[in-house]
């Protein structure tokens, strides 16, 4: 039986719990399984009393190391200290009911229905994880719907990002990006030309570059759905990429800001805000991520299929019994129309 370590115990107290020890085995009983007894005892208390603060820190430092990433991470706890700790950080998880966090969310339940749902779906996965520890006997966030307005569509609700009209596209190219040669504008011309998200472009390395046959591969890690995306470079691609490589060919990043890292979402935002560049949305200038929508417009006006427009941005089947028999990513199909659209974006 151990008895601790030194010099935590020292040697006295050693002594002291070796003689209390052999008295208990004298008088016929276990000092170890007393122990054990004593310390489910002392945790039982412990999870008893368990506030919903601490179950959400178990939780977070439970989960996060599974989660995509570190940023996710820090959103996952702050919400909750932002929307729930201040009212019910304190309490026990036990005695916490349907209408205490029908009280916390409904002040952001009309009016941030995505933080709402957020905030819910987190005290949800809480909840869960206190009854599975046997804290509490049910999860009171399986019915607090029931105390909360309907919100309105997700649908109706959803505000798109401003895109610019696939027929102005080429007089903005040719009068904003390809009038000047920098980085930002090789790497804002390479975006709209592959159709990618502006987050895949500005990552771009060298290493997921083929010359020989014209594609370039990102990896899963970089990608929303988690899954590697081929992409079918285009002749006016590939000469970006040669003029780029000139200045970067040392560096592992295809557009590199100056200090050699990857150059923020904002440079290419405050380029189309600096030129104005039109949407279609009144009074708001297009968007990065825009000309996706923009691209995929021009697709169905010039009759392309949707499996190919689709498989270009990357987006994830929703069906599982469809997805189940796409396995090909009809990247060589592709070619001709990713072609098509450096034509016309290129004037």
């Amino acid at each position: 039986m151990g008895l601790g370590s030194y010099p935590e115990v020292s040697i006295s107290n050693a002594r002291t719990k070796a003689f209390e020890a052999r008295n208990l085995i004298l008088n016929g009983q276990d000092p170890i399984e007393i122990r054990r007894i004593a310390e489910a005892s002392r945790l039982q208390h412990q999870q008893a009393t368990m506030s919903f603060r601490e179950a959400a820190i178990s939780v977070h430092q439970e989960f996060s190391p599974s989660w995509k990433n570190s940023k996710h991470a820090d959103q996952w706890i702050n919400t909750l200290k932002t929307y729930v700790f201040d009212q019910l950080g304190d309490r026990q998880v036990d005695s916490l009911k349907p209408s205490d966090f029908a009280a916390v969310l409904r002040p952001i339940w009309l009016n941030k229905q995505e933080t709402a749902n957020r905030v819910k779906q987190r005290c949800h996965t809480i909840m869960k994880w206190c009854w599975g520890n046997e804290l509490v006997q049910g999860n009171p966030l399986d019915i607090v719907d029931t105390l909360l307005p309907k919100q309105t569509s997700k649908t109706l609700n959803a505000q798109h990002l401003p895109a610019m009209p696939w027929s102005e596209i080429p007089a903005f190219v040719k009068n904003y990006i390809q009038s000047d040669e920098d980085v930002t504008r090789h790497l804002l011309e390479f975006t709209i030309l592959t159709a990618v998200r502006s987050g895949e472009s500005r990552g771009a390395k060298w290493n997921e570059i083929d010359f020989d046959t014209s594609t370039w591969t990102i990896p899963a890690e970089r990608m929303k759905a988690g899954k590697p995306h081929r992409v079918p470079l285009s002749t006016r691609a590939i000469e970006i990429l040669l003029k780029r490589q000139v200045n970067t060919h040392e560096q592992p990043l295809v557009f590199p800001s100056p200090r050699g890292k990857m150059l923020s979402d904002m440079s290419l935002s405050s380029f189309l805000r600096r030129h104005n560049a039109v949407s279609d949305t009144p009074g708001r200038t297009a968007t990065a991520h825009g000309f996706r929508s923009s691209f995929r417009d021009w697709c169905s006006e010039h009759q392309y299929p949707r499996d190919l427009a689709e498989r270009a941005l990357a987006h994830t089947i929703k069906s599982s019994v469809e997805a189940a028999y796409h396995r090909t990513d009809l990247l060589e199909q592709r070619r001709a129309m990713m072609e098509s659209w450096a034509q016309h974006v290129s004037g």
